[in-house]
């Protein structure tokens, strides 16, 4: 039986890139994705599907519409499919994303921050 173990430090040492998803592993339909942000994301929703933050090292927030949710190292937060937000990290965050295959990092925003899909590390 192969085991995959995913070590998130090793994974992050691999890009410097801010804002470019790279996947760790997929379980069913759903992929996992480590990022590296600092500063401002722009403003995006996934209509489709809910989106799951889990900081794993800094800290970060999460603009919403009607207010901002703040996270630290070792939280998660889940942005319901079709709302409005915007990430944000005044120094360099590591997050783990959970989402499903295909899921486009600025929805339909068309913002130039957009990310090729699917690249894994």
């Amino acid at each position: 039986m192969e085991r995959d173990i995913v070590n998130f430090a090793e994974k992050f040492s691999k890009f410097t890139e801010h804002w470019s998803p790279r996947v760790v592993a997929e379980m069913n339909d759903y992929q996992f994705k480590v990022v590296k942000i600092q500063g401002d994301f722009v403003w995006h929703d996934h209509k489709d599907t809910d989106e799951v933050f889990l900081v794993l090292k800094g800290s970060m927030g999460i603009e919403l519409r009607d207010g901002t949710v703040q996270l630290v190292e070792g939280e998660m937060y889940v942005v319901p499919k079709g709302v409005e937000h915007k990430p944000f990290a005044e120094r360099e965050c590591q997050v783990l994303l959970i989402e499903p295959r295909g899921v486009v990092n600025t929805g339909e925003s068309g913002s130039e921050l957009k990310a090729e899909n699917d690249v894994w590390v």
